[in-house]
């Protein structure tokens, strides 16, 4: 899969195509009937796929502390595309410009000029543009003008309730995991390169993989019972995901500690996948590092305990 990097390195191979355009924050069940739909457009026009996404998410450009929390790092959604079969990404800088740009000018732009679209897909509820005022009607009223079609598809409806990145958000949030995994149609995960943190992890006898998140905030927080992957085989962890108030109280920004049951090993430079599997705890201030060692130790039995492991 194709990734292009901004509009400005479009060239004239990548015209005519299918495309749509979104935030994909998931890659759930909604958005992959999106995307059979493009792929199927495509295949019938035998031209390529393309998802067209903006970076940064646009309520993260106007408000990033109050911004949504992201369910994906840009890197783990451009591999859930590519699992998805798409041909190519359009990675769309969002900036001042594009913050002020009309719908119908974003079309002549982007569809017209710069992919030479000969069918678009977009989601039912789709709003884009200037005060959101582009939705699939101008979207047909422009493709008639400029010799291009579109269609919509219809938003998922499960068990009676919407499947939105909104409503996962919400499920993770409430360690409702079986439901997030229905909705993503996975199981939750984020994956990362191991970095090197403050090393508080082997001073409390307890070493962890510090995982960078490449968001300012998670879905989730507090001590977990997860799964590893990406190692020799499977290994079961406990991970603590949020702020670590007890030994960074000014931090505001999400960090994933992972720290590996029955592993002995280097894992700086590893690129790793955390499945989350059980909400263990609340993540929690404590008064000393010694009640915070304590609490660990206890968090690793209670880990073992869910896995099974004696």
């Amino acid at each position: 899969m194709e990734l292009i990097r901004g509009l400005h390195n479009l060239r004239p191979r990548h015209r005519g195509c299918v495309a749509t355009i979104g935030a994909f924050d998931g890659v759930h069940k909604g958005h992959q009937a999106v995307l059979r739909h493009l792929r199927e457009r495509a295949a019938a026009l035998d031209v390529p796929a393309v998802v067209s996404v903006f970076e940064p998410l646009p309520r993260e450009y106007f408000a990033p502390l109050d911004a949504p929390a992201r369910l994906m790092s840009f890197r783990e959604k451009f591999l859930a595309l590519r699992e998805q079969g798409i041909d190519r990404v359009l990675r769309i800088a969002f900036t001042k410009r594009l913050q002020s740009m009309g719908a119908r000018e974003f079309v002549e732009e982007v569809f017209v000029a710069g992919l030479g679209v000969q069918h678009v897909v977009v989601g039912d509820d789709l709003r884009f543009g200037k005060s959101r005022e582009g939705d699939l009607d101008l979207i047909r009223e422009l493709g008639q003008a400029h010799g291009f079609t579109a269609s919509p598809t219809s938003t998922l409806v499960e068990e009676g309730e919407r499947v939105s990145s909104t409503r996962i958000r919400q499920a993770l949030a409430e360690a409702e995991f079986p439901l997030a995994r229905r909705m993503l149609g996975r199981s939750y995960a984020m994956s990362g390169k191991v970095v090197y943190g403050r090393q508080l992890g082997r001073e409390l006898g307890v070493p962890t993989a510090n995982l960078e998140l490449h968001r300012l905030r998670s879905p989730l927080s507090g001590v977990f019972a997860v799964e590893v992957r990406g190692l020799d085989r499977v290994r079961f962890g406990v991970a603590n995901v949020g702020t670590r108030p007890t030994v960074d109280e000014n931090s505001l920004k999400a960090i994933l500690e992972v720290h590996l049951l029955d592993f002995a090993g280097d894992l700086y430079g590893k690129t790793i996948e955390v499945v989350f599997r059980h909400k263990l705890r609340e993540e929690h201030k404590f008064d000393s590092l010694e009640e915070l060692k304590q609490q660990i130790q206890r968090d690793l039995l209670a880990g073992r305990s869910y896995f099974g492991l004696t």
